[in-house]
C-alpha cells in the first residue's frame, strides 16, 4: 500500500470513529454536619477526688480548640451559685471565645412547674446571660430536660412568650444521654477502679457511636439525605475526660462541625426558628412517628449501680 494512501485512510478511520465519552466525575456526598451544644455551664454532676468545676471547663475548652470545635453552650445562672469556682467557669468558656445562650436560672422542668413560673426563671436568667455576653446575641434557649409541656396550652404560651423576647430554640437531633455517666464515674474514680472506669469509658463511645448510626438511619429513611446534627453534652467530668476521644471518633466517621446557627438554617429546624406555631422543636423520633415509621430503639445507658 502507498504510503501516501496509507496516511489518508488512516485519517478516515480516525474521523469516522465512534466518540468515546470521557469518563463522568463524580463527586463524594458532602460531609455530615455536626453543631455541639454544651448545657448546664457552669456545673453538672458530680466530680471524682482532685477535680474541680474549673478543671472540667478548662479540659472541655481544650478538647474544643484542639478540634476547631464552633461549640454553644448553655448557662444556668442559678447552677453552682454556692461554688466560688463559678465564675471564673463562665469567664474561662467566654474568654475562649463561645457564646452562651439561656437555659433556664434554675433548670426549671416546664412539665411540673409550668408556664407561668417557667417564664420568669427563663427571664431570670437573662440578666446574667446579658453581663457575661456583652455586645453579643444570647438568644437561644434550651429546654432544661428537652420538656416542652405537658399539653398544648402550655407549649404555645411559653413559645408565644421565647417569641416575644427574640429566641430561637436550640433543638437537639442527636443524644447518647451523656449526662448518666458523670454520676457512676465520680464513684469509680473515687474508688480507684480502673477496670470499672475503663468500662465505663468504652461503653460511653459505644453508645455515642449507636447514636449516630440510630440518628442518620431515621434522617435517611425520612429524607434521603443527613440533615444537620445538634448533639446535646453537658458539662461534666466524665464528658472532659472523655470528649478529645468523642471528637476523634466524630471526625472519623467525616464529620464537620459547625456553629449552632448554621445547623439550623436547615429547612428541617423552621419550627425552632420560627416560634409562631405550635411546635414543639423538631427530632428525627417525632418526624418518624408522624410518617408511621419504626423508630429505632435508645441508645443503651450505663449501669447506674456501677461502684454504687
Amino acid at each position: 500500500m502507498a504510503p501516501a494512501f496509507s496516511v489518508l485512510l488512516a485519517a478516515l478511520l480516525a474521523a469516522t470513529a465512534p466518540a468515546v465519552a470521557p469518563p463522568v466525575a463524580t463527586s463524594a456526598p458532602p460531609a455530615p454536619q455536626l453543631a455541639i451544644t454544651i448545657d448546664d455551664i457552669p456545673a453538672h454532676g458530680p466530680l471524682p477526688p482532685g477535680v474541680d468545676r474549673r478543671a472540667v471547663v478548662d479540659a472541655i475548652v481544650a478538647a474544643l480548640r484542639a478540634h476547631a470545635v464552633p461549640a454553644q453552650g448553655f448557662y444556668n445562672r442559678g447552677f453552682g451559685i454556692d461554688d466560688p469556682q463559678s465564675p471564673a467557669v463562665v469567664a474561662a468558656w467566654r474568654s475562649a471565645g463561645f457564646p452562651l445562650g439561656n437555659h433556664g436560672y434554675s433548670h426549671l422542668d416546664l412539665d411540673t412547674a409550668g408556664p407561668t413560673a417557667f417564664i420568669a426563671d427563663a427571664v431570670r436568667n437573662e440578666a446574667p446571660l446579658a453581663a457575661a455576653m456583652p455586645g453579643a446575641d444570647w438568644h437561644w434557649f434550651r429546654y432544661p430536660f428537652l420538656h416542652e409541656g405537658a399539653t398544648v396550652a402550655a407549649r404555645v404560651a411559653v413559645r408565644s412568650a421565647l417569641r416575644q423576647r427574640g429566641y430561637r430554640i436550640a433543638a437537639v437531633t442527636m443524644s447518647f444521654g451523656d449526662y448518666a455517666w458523670n454520676a457512676p464515674y465520680a464513684r469509680c474514680a473515687a474508688r480507684n477502679d480502673r477496670g470499672a472506669v475503663a468500662q465505663l469509658e468504652d461503653s460511653y463511645l459505644t453508645a455515642a457511636r449507636a447514636e449516630v448510626q440510630r440518628e442518620r438511619r431515621m434522617s435517611a429513611q425520612l429524607y434521603g439525605r443527613d440533615i444537620p446534627y445538634v448533639l446535646l453534652l453537658h458539662l461534666g467530668a466524665f464528658d472532659a475526660h472523655m470528649l478529645p476521644r468523642l471528637l476523634d471518633m466524630y471526625e472519623t466517621l467525616g464529620f464537620r462541625f459547625v456553629p449552632l446557627s448554621v445547623a439550623e438554617q436547615d429547612r428541617f429546624y423552621a419550627s425552632a426558628i420560627d416560634l409562631s406555631g405550635s411546635g414543639p422543636s423538631p427530632t428525627l423520633d417525632g418526624a418518624s412517628r408522624a410518617r408511621g415509621l419504626a423508630v429505632p430503639d435508645a441508645t443503651p445507658q450505663p449501669d447506674a449501680a456501677s461502684c454504687s
